[in-house]
C-alpha cells in the first residue's frame, strides 16, 4: 500500500498535504515552543504529537516524575582543529538552534547541569570524524549537546549510544555560511533504555546538514530531527534507518522548516519491522513559508513488515504556502516481502532463506552507503544480520 504526490512549481493543492498561509511551526503542536517546562501542559495521549508515543514507557519524563538519579558518560576524541568544551547552563551557545517543541525536551533543557560544546573553527576541513560516545550507566539522565562549525568548515561527526539509561536530551546543530556538516547519530541502547530527544540543525548560507539516524536498540526511542535555515542556498539531507524488534516503540519525528528562499531539502527514512508488539512511528513535516520562494523539497518513507504482529504509523505531511516553488512532494509505503524479488533470487538457486535476507539488506543499502565511514557501515551491516538471523 502505498500513497505519493509531487507538486511542480506554482501548483496549489487544498486538504491535508497543502493548507492555506495562516498556518504556524506549531499547527500540530499544542503549546508554543519554550525553553521553560511549565509552558507545556502535561500529555495525555490525546495530543497529535503524542497520539502514538506509549507515555506509559517514558517513566515519568513527560510528567515532571522522573527524577535525575543516574549517569551518562559522554566520551569525545576529537582531531586537531576542534575545541571541546563542557559548559554551565549560563553559557550564550546553548539553545541557538531551535526551542524545544514538547514538554520533554523542556524537561531536559530545564534539568541539564553540563553541556558538551564541539567547536570547528572556520575554514577547518578535518579528515578524521569526531566522534562522541554517549554511554548509559542507570537511572534517569539529561544532557545538552552542542556542536557548531565556522563559516566553511567542514566535519562529520558520529554520535554512538549505548548502555541503558532513561535519557532526555537535546542536541544543537549550528553552521555557519558555507559550512558542511555530516551527523551519524546511532541509537543502539540496551533492550530496557528510554531515549527522548530534540535534535535541532540551524542551516547558514550556502551550507549543506547531512543527519543520517540509525535506530537499533531500547525499549522507547522518539527523536525529533527539526531544520531551519539561516540564510539561502542552504540545504539539508536527513536520512534514517530503523530496526523495530518485538515490543519496541520506535518514533521517529521530522519537521524541515523552509522559512528562507532558494534552499533545498531531502529526507528519506527507511525501517524494518519483526515480532509482536513492533511498533514504528514515522511523521514527516514540511513547511515552506510563504517568504521562502524558490524551495526545493521532497521527502519519503518506507517500511517493510517482516512477521505478523508489527505495527506501522507513517504520516507525511507538507504544508505549501505559496506557489512559488521549484518543487515538493512526498511518498510513504509500508508492505510486506516482494515475491517477484524473493521468486527472481529462488529461481537462480539461492535458499528461501537466505534470498529474504537479501531483499531486507538491499532495502537498507542505500542509506547505509550515505555513511562514508567504512567501520560504521560494517557495524550496522553486522547489526542488520544480526537482526535479520533471528527472525528471516
Amino acid at each position: 500500500m502505498a500513497e505519493a504526490q509531487n507538486f511542480p512549481a506554482g501548483s496549489t493543492t487544498t486538504g491535508s498535504i497543502a493548507v492555506a498561509a495562516e498556518s504556524t511551526v506549531a499547527t500540530r503542536m499544542s503549546a508554543p515552543p519554550s525553553f521553560d517546562v511549565a509552558d507545556f501542559p502535561v500529555p495525555h495521549g490525546r495530543e497529535e504529537e503524542w497520539r502514538f508515543t506509549p507515555l506509559e514507557r517514558l517513566r515519568g519524563l513527560h510528567d515532571g516524575t522522573a527524577t535525575a538519579n543516574g549517569g551518562v558518560k559522554v566520551a569525545i576524541e576529537a582531531p586537531e582543529g576542534v575545541t571541546v568544551e563542557t559548559v554551565g547552563r549560563d553559557d550564550s551557545r546553548l539553545g541557538r538552534a531551535g526551542t524545544p517543541v514538547d514538554r520533554v525536551a523542556a524537561q531536559a533543557y530545564s534539568s541539564f547541569e553540563q553541556a558538551s560544546v564541539v567547536t570547528v573553527a572556520k575554514e577547518a576541513v578535518l579528515t578524521e570524524p569526531i566522534r562522541i560516545a554517549v554511554h548509559g550507566e542507570g537511572g534517569v539522565a539529561y544532557g545538552h549537546q552542542v556542536v557548531e562549525l565556522g563559516a566553511f568548515a567542514e566535519a562529520v561527526v558520529v554520535i554512538d549510544h549505548t548502555g541503558d539509561a532513561v535519557l532526555a536530551a537535546n542536541v544543537d546543530y549550528v553552521l555557519g555560511d558555507g559550512a558542511k556538516l555530516t551527523v551519524v547519530s546511532v541509537q543502539d541502547w540496551d533492550e530496557n533504555a528510554v531515549h527522548v530527544g530534540q535534535h535541532n540543525a540551524l542551516v547558514g548560507r550556502d551550507a549543506s546538514f547531512k543527519s543520517i539516524v540509525v535506530t537499533f536498540g531500547g525499549d522507547v526511542v522518539r527523536l525529533h530531527p527539526r531544520i531551519a535555515y539561516a540564510g539561502t542556498g542552504g540545504e539539508a539531507e536527513l536520512f534514517g534507518l530503523y530496526f523495530t524488534d518485538r515490543g519496541q516503540h520506535q518514533e521517529h519525528r521530522l519537521l524541515v522548516d523552509h522559512n528562507t528562499p532558494h534552499c533545498k531539502s531531502n529526507v528519506a527514512y527507511k525501517g524494518a519491522l519483526q515480532g509482536d508488539g513492533a511498533h514504528a512511528v514515522w511523521i514527516g513535516d514540511v513547511l515552506i513559508q510563504a517568504a521562502a520562494e524558490g524551495t526545493d523539497t521532497y521527502e519519503m518513507n518506507r517500511n517493510l513488515v517482516l512477521t505478523d504482529g508489527a505495527r506501522v504509523d507513517s504520516v507525511p505531511n507538507l504544508e505549501i504556502e505559496t506557489g512559488e516553488i521549484v518543487g515538493a512532494g512526498h511518498a510513504s509505503a509500508t508492505g510486506r516481502f516482494d515475491d517477484e524479488q524473493l521468486f527472481y533470487l529462488q529461481s537462480r538457486g539461492i535458499p528461501a532463506e537466505e534470498a529474504r535476507r537479501l531483499v531486507v539488506r538491499g532495502f537498507f543499502a542505500e542509506l547505509v552507503q550515505q555513511i562514508g565511514l567504512p567501520d560504521v557501515e560494517a557495524r550496522l551491516l553486522d547489526k542488520i544480520e544480526a537482526e535479520l538471523k533471528a527472525s528471516v
